[in-house]
């Protein structure tokens, strides 16, 4: 229904025949222990936000509308069952969901994780509340968008795949209904809100889990060989619907949306596309290519002229995903640095775990260091295009302590969202870190405490009392 926030999985609606739920891995596994999910105590959900009215339904569990009881602000709580978790693959599952919302959390087209909670029956997933309903509600309201409509919206599911590929997430179940307004008014305020069966990826991995909803599932998948391609195929089906508003692959039956996949036969034929564009026409053949060696990248996408935003390209993704936050950590002064990297070894393992992939997969010989060399070889691999001297001027910003080269927390600190620094609970508890008697004052002497915790030399302290303040001492303002 409009307003609606749905959870885990749900069934498709785009076309008379409606598809079973999407594929998950449950079923064979052995079986969970109903003890912990996220591995560590949290604070009891119903002390700091009261339940509200149910949102939505899916297969692990149920959405409700939730108020914080310090603000009053309304967030969306997604309650998924622990009894419902029946294998140890289920629950991992539910940990890499929170961990990717984490991961991908301060891009403006991704619902933003509040945080996560367990008590003895559920799993709570507090999130943004997105009040405007969701995307495939307008395309039916509407039958189908003018192109021009139509390439706003894909500018922005493709750069979400974009941004997804770039920080090692493939989504794995894209489609309409899992796009969300923020606002009912603003078709462009659209935001991501499922990642229940997304997964970290290595450049090069081969999935073989058959997982997705029947419409928008890629061959390679059914084929049990894919990767991160299988995004892109996914945004051409929305694509299509988006223009025609039915899918290029329907049947009656479940097996005969998968033998009409499998075929390929797109039908540019009927109405509407007499009449819609060739241009648009060529890209959806392009994403839609059934060899996904052949297929278009997200990054392509995005720079093809349909789609191009009055014809000026995009970047490529990792210069504006983790290298944007690399950038403006390096314009931070000294003492921002080192706040930061106070707070990035107080984060909680989930707010973490993706940026602790991407490190693994850099840092070659894993001696806990990443070095020039390293860095250049795994910003190449996750598809960067950016100069040597760029990459030294990124291992010199990140670089803290000046050994040479980035150990992990200055990694975690440099790579973190800014939205995270900017989260008053973070930035409370790192001005505690400094004001050692807590006087509401940093003293120089409380900063040079700091610095020999840290290993800082003297002239980084006299750095940061020269960018700091005047009167020796820094008040949490």
């Amino acid at each position: 229904q409009p307003g609606s926030q749905p959870t885990a999985k749900t069934d498709g609606h785009a076309a008379p025949a409606q598809p079973a739920a999407a594929m998950r891995r449950g079923g064979a596994g052995a079986p969970a222990d109903l003890g912990s999910v996220l591995g560590h105590p949290t604070p009891n959900l119903r002390d700091l936000y009261a339940l509200g009215r149910k949102l939505g339904q899916g297969q692990f569990g149920t959405t409700y509308l939730c108020t914080e009881l310090a603000t009053g602000a309304d967030y969306a709580c997604k309650s998924i069952s622990k009894r419902k978790l029946i294998t140890k693959e289920d629950i991992d599952d539910v940990r890499r969901e929170i961990q990717i919302m984490h991961h991908l959390s301060g891009h403006p087209n991704v619902v933003a994780i509040k945080g996560a909670y367990e008590d003895q029956l559920y799993v709570h997933i507090v999130m943004e509340l997105c009040a405007g309903g969701e995307l495939f509600d307008r395309i039916i309201q509407r039958g189908h968008y003018s192109e021009r409509k139509a390439a706003e919206l894909t500018r922005i599911i493709v750069g979400v795949v974009e941004a997804c590929h770039s920080l090692g997430v493939m989504h794995r179940d894209l489609k309409p209904e899992n796009f969300l307004l923020a606002n009912k008014d603003d078709d462009l305020s659209l935001k991501a809100i499922d990642f229940g069966l997304s997964v970290f990826f290595k450049p090069g991995q081969i999935f073989t889990d058959v997982v997705g909803s029947p419409y928008y599932v890629a061959p390679e998948v059914l084929c049990k060989k894919y990767g991160p391609e299988a995004d892109v195929w996914t945004a051409g089906v929305i694509l299509y619907i988006l223009l025609s508003g039915v899918p290029p692959f329907w049947a009656e039956t479940q097996q005969g949306i998968f033998d009409a996949v499998l075929k390929g036969v797109i039908d540019f034929d009927s109405e509407p596309w007499p009449v819609i564009s060739d241009s648009a026409k060529d890209l959806i053949t392009r994403m839609l290519n059934p060899r996904p060696a052949e297929r278009l990248t997200a990054h392509e996408v995005l720079c093809h002229p349909w789609i191009r935003d009055q014809g000026v390209a995009p970047d490529r993704p990792l210069d504006t995903a983790v290298l944007s936050r690399i950038k403006q950590f390096s314009a931070m002064n000294k003492l921002k640095k080192m706040a930061l990297r106070v707070i990035a070894e107080s984060l909680s393992e989930e707010e973490i775990a993706g940026l602790k992939e991407m490190f693994q997969t850099m840092d070659a010989d894993n001696s806990g260091a990443i070095t020039y060399d390293e860095l250049k070889e795994g910003l190449r691999k996750y598809g960067s295009t950016l100069k040597d001297t760029e990459i030294r001027d990124l291992m010199d910003a990140a670089d803290v302590d000046n050994s040479g080269t980035i150990d992990y927390i200055e990694f975690i600190a440099a790579t973190l969202h800014l939205n995270k620094l900017e989260r008053e609970e973070h930035l409370v508890a790192a001005f505690s870190y400094f004001d050692k008697d807590g006087s509401g004052y940093i003293t120089v002497d409380e900063l040079q405490q700091a610095c020999q915790e840290h290993n800082m030399p003297d002239a980084f302290l006299d750095d940061v009392i020269k960018e700091a303040d005047q009167d020796n001492s820094l008040s949490k303002e």
